[in-house]
């Protein structure tokens, strides 16, 4: 107690910041703890979870097998092939959705497939067979092992890109990506749409099938690593990892024997599409969060998915359940004349960027991004180390320059989102809010707190009870 008398005054300080800054002007020492309580209401679920003597081995073992995830490209196959899906079946983003709550983009992009599929002569036509239900079928994208962007409607005819990892026995699956602006997967489904996607089944799909069966795998977890390293986050910034990827493949289309002018379309379409790695960075996280599924006791979010009405989450010790609350409105920069009126809630399963440690969590890594989906790059640095509180750990494959090639925060801990209120921060591309629209903008949406005090409370009901003393 002595020499505690002896030493020079010492302050910790927690919360408001006013009374450090006062302490620091007199030249007191001051350490400053950034401590929030926790969100109202979860005090008993998370004390039930934290008591919960699986979870630090669960959420170890969840972080290890992320990291060790790999992700290769081994082919391009249309849907009906891969998966099995037959006339009048449909994949889509997000948790679970009737068409009675269906957003606009949503059924835009389904009247759009099933107009694709030849189910239906006219938009009025296709809109009605969806509504009645009659030889029609839809389900999550996540519940048969893959992702798709904003609407993320697949139909038998489109073609997928295929990946494996190899450490873990898995595989995952994307579609295509059509570009920006009016496409599919913005809700859009007029004739110049629909045109693009038979280019993409008759042309696009074929030739880079033969390109990658020529070539053999493409390291797509390796193009990741590097393109963090050159510039790209991952979700609204792939220009990088899109030109690797041709760079990849271009000697092998240039090989494959189809016509000259075929490829050289291929390669401008690729080429100018700056997103068209997007849907090969989605099934890479899809690939690296499913490595963490299904642990017991383990707080680990394994995915984070919209469908325009609804934010889900999936957590490792919950297994399939999704946990779901109405989807926020991002904020954000608008195309031409649209604006915030014109928006779309949340949309799209490329939440599985964040949820893998990059996008709006790598923010850092692409501080041009925020050209893109507003803010400013300070914002850009701040948003990527306050992730680092709400994570299990870090991914060194995704090092990021200016943090010192500090690993991407990996892993969303649901006890330290609701010990924190720290929301996930994701990047985002805008949908319009009436079927048909397309892309109305881009900019930065936070999922709802609800999601994470529902998974909480239900990890606390899967948690052994507490060993008598």
């Amino acid at each position: 107690m002595s020499d505690l008398l002896r030493d020079e005054p010492r302050v910790v300080s927690a919360g408001v910041d006013l009374f450090a800054a006062a302490l620091a002007a007199q030249a007191v020492p001051v350490t400053t703890v950034d401590w929030r309580p926790p969100v109202a209401g979860t005090e008993d679920d998370l004390a039930r979870v934290l008591a919960d003597p699986r979870r630090p081995a669960a959420n170890e073992q969840a972080l290890a097998a992320m990291l060790a995830a790999g992700a290769d490209l081994v082919d391009v196959r249309p849907a009906g092939e891969v998966l099995g899906l037959q006339p009048g079946q449909f994949l889509h983003a997000g948790p679970p959705i009737t068409w009675e709550r269906a957003s606009g983009p949503l059924r835009g992009a389904l009247i759009g497939a099933a107009l694709f599929e030849g189910l239906a002569a006219t938009p009025s036509a296709a809109e009605a067979l969806l509504a009645s239900g009659d030889g029609v079928e839809w389900a999550p994208c996540h519940d048969r092992g893959g992702v798709g962007p904003m609407a993320g409607v697949v139909s038998p005819s489109m073609w997928l890109f295929e990946l494996v990892d190899d450490a873990g026995g898995r595989t995952a699956w994307c579609s295509l990506n059509e570009g920006l602006g009016t496409v599919l997967r913005y809700g859009a489904y007029g004739p110049p749409v629909i045109d693009r996607l038979r280019w993409m089944s008759s042309v696009l799909g074929p030739l880079l099938q033969a390109a990658v069966r020529r070539r053999g795998r493409v390291d797509v977890k390796g193009i990741v690593a590097q393109m963090v390293q050159m510039g790209d986050e991952g979700h609204n910034r792939n220009r990088a990892g899109t030109l690797m990827l041709l760079r990849d493949l271009l000697p092998s289309l240039v090989d494959s024997g189809a016509p000259s002018a075929q490829v050289a379309a291929v390669a401008e379409f690729v080429g100018g599409n700056d997103h068209f790695f997007l849907n090969l960075v989605m099934p890479a996280g899809k690939l690296q969060t499913a490595a963490a599924a299904d642990l017991p006791g383990c707080s680990v979010v394994t995915t984070m998915a919209r469908n325009g009405t609804d934010f889900g989450i999936q957590v490792s010790g919950t297994g399939r359940q999704w946990f779901t609350a109405p989807a926020n409105t991002p904020a954000g920069l608008y195309l031409g004349a649209y604006g915030p009126d014109d928006a779309n809630p949340d949309i799209g399963d490329s939440a599985i960027t964040e949820t893998m440690g990059l996008g709006g969590f790598a923010m850092a890594a692409a501080p041009a991004i925020v050209r893109f989906v507003g803010g400013s790059v300070p914002d850009a640095l701040a948003t990527s180390r306050l992730m680092y509180e709400i994570t299990v750990g870090e991914n060194p494959a995704y090092a990021i320059p200016i943090l010192e090639f500090r690993g991407a925060p990996t892993g969303i801990d649901v006890t330290l989102v609701t010990r924190t209120g720290v929301l996930p921060q994701i990047n985002t591309g805008i949908a319009g809010r009436i079927a048909g629209t397309g892309q109305v903008g881009a900019g930065l949406v936070q999922p709802p707190m609800e999601c994470f005090t529902s998974a909480l409370s239900a990890l606390a009901a899967t948690a052994p009870p507490p060993a008598l003393e």
